[in-house]
């Protein structure tokens, strides 16, 4: 390998490995996970362990807002535990790192009583980086890269900035532009009314555990 080959591949994993922008507040896909919120029937089915049948049921059952109620499903669907485990490695909805429960927090892949332990030990977290900062106490920036596929922090509506809102998975400019123009938000159910001109109920309630109003943590 040449040397400009070999700067370039290592810029690459520089960027790949560095921690997520600051104002980051759902954590970066590295690009293995699907979302069971918005993954297609041909995405689902090309899963383990999921045939047509239960991607149908995925699709029907949106949203997923707690991992564990897919957790079930799947398990009533002969999935055994460790069938589930390897699949949470490429389908997950992230979950909220201030309200999670322990049962969440352990269906992550490769966690276990510790890493539980140390997510819940540094409540409330205001962001991902102070995740980020944390786990690093504990593991290398490998391992807390990829951790942070699986969690986020809810974004205060009336004050995150572009890149907070726009980490929400499946978010772009109308996202932005609409969850910018109806501040300052004083409930969440002016949320819910203003983003339902837009978005159906399940959509809405998909976009609404990423977000909060001040200091009220989400509902999840």
């Amino acid at each position: 390998m040449n040397h400009i080959a070999r700067f370039v591949m290592t810029i690459a994993v520089l960027v790949l490995l560095a921690p997520a922008h600051a104002d980051a507040q759902v954590g970066r896909n590295l690009g293995q996970l699907l979302d069971p919120n918005r993954a297609t029937k041909e995405e689902l089915q090309g899963l383990p362990g999921l045939n047509a049948a239960i991607a149908d049921e995925i699709i029907a059952g949106r949203p997923w807002i707690e991992m564990t109620r897919l957790d079930t499903l799947l398990g009533t669907r002969g999935l055994t535990p460790e069938q589930r485990k390897t699949l949470y490695a490429r389908l997950w909805d992230p979950i909220n790192l201030n309200t999670a429960t322990e049962a969440e927090m352990l269906l992550i892949p490769g966690s276990g009583s510790r890493m539980a332990h140390e997510f819940e030990e540094y409540r409330p977290y205001v962001n991902i980086a102070q995740f980020h900062r944390e786990m690093r106490k504990y593991w290398d920036e490998e391992e807390v890269a990829r951790l942070e596929q699986f969690v986020f922090v809810p974004i205060d509506l009336n004050t995150a900035s572009d890149a907070d809102i726009l980490t929400i998975p499946g978010s772009g400019n109308r996202v932005l532009r609409e969850f910018k123009e109806y501040r300052p938000y004083t409930s969440i159910e002016q949320f819910r009314r203003e983003m339902g001109k837009y978005w159906d109920a399940k959509e809405v309630a998909r976009l609404e555990q990423y977000v909060k109003i001040g200091g009220a943590e989400d509902r999840r």
